[in-house]
């Protein structure tokens, strides 16, 4: 049976293995494909248009096997509508894939007396303010990543429509649009947990889930963040919001606008760690940590200085003893007064210099020492770290290494490729960007491990002595052998990891269109061989209890099927990366960002799902 045709069957296992000595002809046939178009018969349509709502609970039927020790809620957010009729009768178009209004998505895996699972989907859109003052205005009325201005506004509107963002009000805050990152419990903010209950009627499931038999574990708290300093609490019953925050509520010098979607957490205590940056005439990064035990913020460093630009960061590193801020090429013009006025934060950037470097800056997280060390390396830019753990440089030295994976690319200028008419190749607008050869290749990710070596005897806040960039690279692996949204075994967090998943692009879509296992010891991979047209989400990895090897699991995805218009949650072998089983749904779902595993009967610390 054809799985393009039907969406709930399992096709035959089918992966496709390749090597170290592939990796340049991979590289380059990618780059043949968007040079030929090759993405113009891979169908995206479906997850930008006539997207819905699916509050549930509904049983959606399985194919083939999910394995009962991966049952729990599968937590998933990212955007979801990006069309808005208006009061006067116009449409407004969203003009970039990450504005579009936040959803959330929840799949929970429910065990049943026959051994194996029935699974149950919901979900709710978190931007119901937004998209009613959008409705009335006709326009985007708040920052956005790269929503496209209105042409027709002069230069005093814009000014005015500036000024009026500096002083945004506390009502207006929680309208905003946060759809990047699922936080499970996450601790230090009890004190505005619940504060948008007051404010509105909440609502109730349409379908009982006594009533369906559908009785899912769920956490206390679940927060959504994005790239800046607000994050939003949704209801993990309802999925509609009802708390929001700043970080100024965890610490009163947390008071700048900018942040990472990617806080860190500690995988044994549940600690979180993150920077808040203040923008202005003296930017300043503040990187802190809040204690899982005690819901205390404690400052770690504060780093203001004329050589530490403010920059769009979007994730940072955690090893056993370090927090690691890694400051991209992504710089904000004029000290970030260029946000208000351009009205997001893509425009807001500096043009790509190659004479910039991307900043790495050490911070100790066990002592109290600050900033431990400084380096450099060619300047590159990246949304997402993968992993960092830490060994012994020598046996007879205190010095310690430590190892930084993430996926870079050549440049920040790939983000444009991200705007729907790109995606979507609307006026050729695919095929305009890509003719460009450099843009090209700046558009593929890389997998690339940094080793820096450390002496916390001897801290310095100072860069090494005649630094040479390149002498801290260990390995490049381009794509498609390693792509975005990438992810770990979660217990091998701050520890060394030897497998990562990701989604690749090798050119057959015009967004991410295959799901890879790297191997980073022997640069092995292997694909998920999925159907033209099928295009996965982040892969979430589920540990086997007392499984003893790294890839003993499975990876669950959540699929478009852009043939057929409809989404499917798939069940990959870790190992293997061949299918087990999936659940289907008779619609389409929005391609969206990052998700949580919310495991049945256990405490969740880690973004990931990690038992505490």
């Amino acid at each position: 049976m054809n799985p393009q045709q039907v969406n709930g069957a399992v096709p035959e296992k089918s992966t496709t293995f390749r090597t170290q000595a592939d990796e340049h002809a991979d590289h380059e046939e990618a780059l043949q494909n968007l040079r030929t178009g090759k993405y113009d018969d891979w169908p995206n349509e479906a997850a930008f248009d006539g997207l819905t709502e699916e509050r549930g609970p509904v049983k959606i039927a399985v194919a083939g096997t999910i394995p009962t020790w991966a049952a729990g809620s599968l937590f998933r957010t990212g955007p979801g509508l990006y069309k808005i009729d208006t009061d006067a009768g116009a449409t407004f178009e969203m003009s970039h894939w990450f504005d579009g209004l936040a959803h959330t998505h929840r799949f929970d895996i429910i065990p049943n007396e026959h051994g194996s699972v029935e699974v149950f989907y919901s979900s709710r859109r978190q931007a119901q303010e937004m998209m009613e003052v959008i409705k009335k205005q006709g326009t985007w009325p708040y920052y956005s990543f790269g929503q496209k201005a209105d042409p027709c506004l002069g230069l005093f509107s814009k000014a005015m429509a500036a000024f009026k963002g500096l002083r945004e009000s506390p009502e207006e805050k929680w309208h905003n649009n946060i759809n990047v990152v699922v936080h499970v419990n996450p601790p230090g903010l009890d004190a505005a947990a619940g504060n948008i209950a007051a404010k509105r009627k909440l609502a109730v499931t349409e379908n009982d889930p006594k009533i369906l038999g559908h009785k899912p574990e769920l956490p206390k708290s679940i927060w959504i963040s994005t790239d800046n300093c607000t994050m939003k609490q949704i209801d993990p019953t309802t999925l509609e919001p009802i708390g929001w925050a700043t970080q100024h509520v965890l610490h009163p010098e947390l008071k700048g606008p900018m942040s990472c979607a990617h806080a860190q957490r500690d995988p044994e205590t549940g600690d979180l760690f993150n920077y808040n940056l203040e923008l202005g005439p003296k930017p300043t990064y503040r990187v802190f940590r809040v204690e899982a035990s005690t819901g205390k913020t404690e400052i770690l460093a504060t780093i203001r200085e004329p050589i530490v630009s403010p920059a769009y960061i979007h994730s940072l590193f955690l090893s056993a003893s370090f927090v690691v801020l890694c400051i991209p090429t992504s710089h904000f013009g004029l000290n970030g007064i260029h946000i208000p006025w351009e009205r997001n934060l893509l425009d807001a950037l500096r043009p790509y210099d190659p004479s910039r470097k991307t900043q790495w800056i050490v911070i100790d997280r066990k002592h109290g020492k600050g900033v431990v060390a400084r380096f450099e390396t060619d300047g590159r830019f990246f949304f997402h770290t993968v992993n960092s753990f830490e060994e012994k440089a020598d046996s007879d030295s205190s010095e310690i290494d430590l190892f930084c994976d993430v996926i870079d690319f050549g440049s920040h200028e790939f983000i444009h490729s991200l705007y729907l008419n790109v995606i979507l190749d609307r006026d050729s607008a695919a095929k305009k960007f890509y003719q460009d050869e450099k843009r090209a290749r700046n558009s593929l990710a890389h997998l690339t491990r940094y080793q820096f070596t450390i002496n916390p005897d001897s801290p310095s806040n100072k860069l090494p002595t005649n630094p040479d960039p390149k002498n801290h690279q260990v390995f490049r692996i381009p794509a498609p052998h390693a792509g975005e949204l990438p992810t770990i075994n979660p217990l091998y967090a701050t520890k060394k990891h030897r497998y990562v998943y990701s989604l690749p692009f090798r050119g057959r879509s015009t967004l991410t269109d295959a799901m890879v296992k790297t191997d980073t010891e022997t640069r092995e991979v292997l694909f998920w061989d999925n159907p033209k047209g099928h295009t996965p989400g982040e892969a979430i990895f589920i540990p086997r209890p007392g499984g003893e090897e790294e890839d003993d699991g499975v990876l669950l995805s959540v699929v478009l099927d852009g043939e057929q218009g409809k989404s499917y949650l798939l069940c990959l072998d870790a190992k293997t990366m061949t299918e087990m089983g999936r659940a289907g749904v008779d619609f389409a779902i929005a391609l969206g960002f990052h998700g949580a595993h919310v495991p049945s009967g256990r405490t969740v610390t880690r973004m990931e799902g990690q038992e505490s």
